[in-house]
């Protein structure tokens, strides 16, 4: 097993800089799973990306499926991919399967305020 080190961060090197992503622990991992806001939602709430999460909308800015809005069904944070419902993949064998996106291909139109912590956050972050 490779060991983690926060100083590939500060390398300009692309291997240190994969090997950051790719061994970083889940609680840096998360902040790498952060979406732009759609223009409304960045002067509404005065921040310009969040980490999204299940429930929030989304448009895909990127891909096969540019242009298309859903709601996340799934959240892979060990392999910084969402999947989204309603865009899937056939198999060969005619399986479908959850297509996988990267957050920097998404932008949340609408997020999903149910959970109190992000709510203090998007608050805290207004006043």
């Amino acid at each position: 097993m490779v060991n983690w080190s926060s100083d590939w961060k500060a390398s300009k090197s692309p291997r240190k800089q994969r090997n950051y992503v790719k061994h970083a622990p889940l609680h840096l991992k998360k902040k790498l799973l952060a979406v732009h806001l759609s223009k409304e939602l960045r002067t509404k709430h005065k921040k310009r990306s969040m980490i999204v999460r299940k429930g929030d909308k989304v448009k895909i800015m990127r891909g096969k499926s540019k242009g298309k809005s859903a709601l996340v069904k799934k959240v892979y944070l060990k392999l910084l991919k969402v999947s989204v419902e309603g865009i899937e993949l056939t198999r060969k064998d005619g399986t479908k399967r959850d297509v996988r996106f990267h957050p920097s291909n998404l932008m949340i139109t609408e997020m999903s305020l149910e959970d109190k912590q992000r709510k203090r956050i998007v608050e805290r972050k207004k006043q």
